[in-house]
């Protein structure tokens, strides 16, 4: 099952994707209907269904109006939480071979992101019941760094650089109990300022506090172990930049439960009511291919399991903010 969060009559509503034409509106926003269904101890797609109202709506409408939210929000921005964990993926089969070549080395002349990567490949998955390794682990910011599917993403004027990361999110509610619900799964551009990352990987908690998004389909229910996608950039109209990526735990170096396990193990990330999303990691990169973005340029990742394209353009801001700090 698959559901979308959109403005109807001016309010955030879900609704089941029917089609790639159409979409039923239920009662309630994804935040509702997930509370929903923890309190009444039912599976969501159970409650999606019997949440469900006869409206149905027009999807390329949806997206022509703007009208498409991200699949989950919370009403005070301040209680979602966006994170996310890197070096996790296997990347493509050259990649792999060339990563766990180097991971032979001597363990002197490793980088530390090279041990980071090989505590992943030798203990990322462990068997139920043990922990496996930790995983690098960031804080993007709260719900206002989410940008809507096919709204615009900003770039301060201080960044420098501009660029995309696909990669799977996790959607997350916290219980009332402080038991974290994962409500599901969704296509992230986890976005990136990989110039001032390169430049020293300890400014790397610098680079991620940009905006992303994520959407507009919400996957219910269990992910696919490979996924296949494309990431790509448009400038004018025409594709800049195009590339394959893939994702899902045969792709990885952890597995989705270690990597959840490790954010929620800290209390202050199972705060009753809060909702969580969690970018799983990516090992493609136009950035890493030479491409350099400039205002106006679309990004769009695919994944066919998760329906339509997440799209969003970018703006450049001009203007720094003045951040002077007062003395009371």
């Amino acid at each position: 099952m698959r559901i979308i969060q959109c403005l109807h009559q001016n309010r955030p509503v879900a609704a089941l994707v029917e089609n790639e034409q159409r979409v039923r509106l239920t009662n309630a926003d994804t935040y509702t209907l997930a509370r929903r269904a923890i309190a009444d101890g039912r599976g969501l797609a159970e409650v999606v269904e019997a949440s469900l109202t006869e409206t149905r709506l027009d999807y390329q409408q949806l997206i022509d109006e703007r009208r498409l939210l991200p699949p989950l929000t919370h009403a005070d921005p301040a209680h979602c939480l966006v994170t996310g964990t890197g070096l996790t993926h296997l990347g493509s089969a050259d990649t792999r071979a060339s990563m766990h070549a180097k991971a032979q080395a001597d363990e002197s002349e490793l980088t530390d992101s090279m041990r980071m990567f090989k505590l992943g490949v030798e203990g990322g998955k462990p068997a139920v019941g043990e922990t496996g390794a930790q995983p690098e682990w960031f804080y993007k910011g709260d719900g206002d760094c989410v940008v809507a599917p096919e709204a615009a993403m900003p770039v301060p004027a201080f960044a420098e650089d501009a660029g995309e990361e696909p990669e799977l999110a996790g959607l997350y509610v916290i219980g009332d109990d402080g038991q974290p619900w994962r409500v599901g799964y969704a296509i992230g551009n986890e976005f990136s300022d990989h110039v001032t990352e390169r430049f020293n990987y300890l400014w790397l908690a610098h680079s991620k506090l940009r905006h992303c998004s994520f959407g507009p389909e919400l996957l219910i229910g269990e992910l696919p172990e490979h996924l296949e996608g494309v990431s790509r950039i448009v400038r004018d109209d025409e594709t800049l930049w195009e590339k394959p990526f893939l994702t899902g735990e045969a792709n990885m170096a952890h597995s989705l439960a270690n990597l959840e396990h490790h954010h929620f193990k800290y209390q202050g990330f199972r705060r009753p009511g809060d909702v969580h999303v969690h970018f799983f990691g990516t090992a493609t990169l136009s950035f890493a291919d030479g491409v350099q973005t400039r205002d106006g340029d679309r990004f769009e990742i695919a994944l066919p399991a998760f329906g339509r394209t997440l799209r969003n353009p970018l703006a450049f801001e001009s203007e720094a903010t003045d951040t002077r700090v007062n003395s009371l």
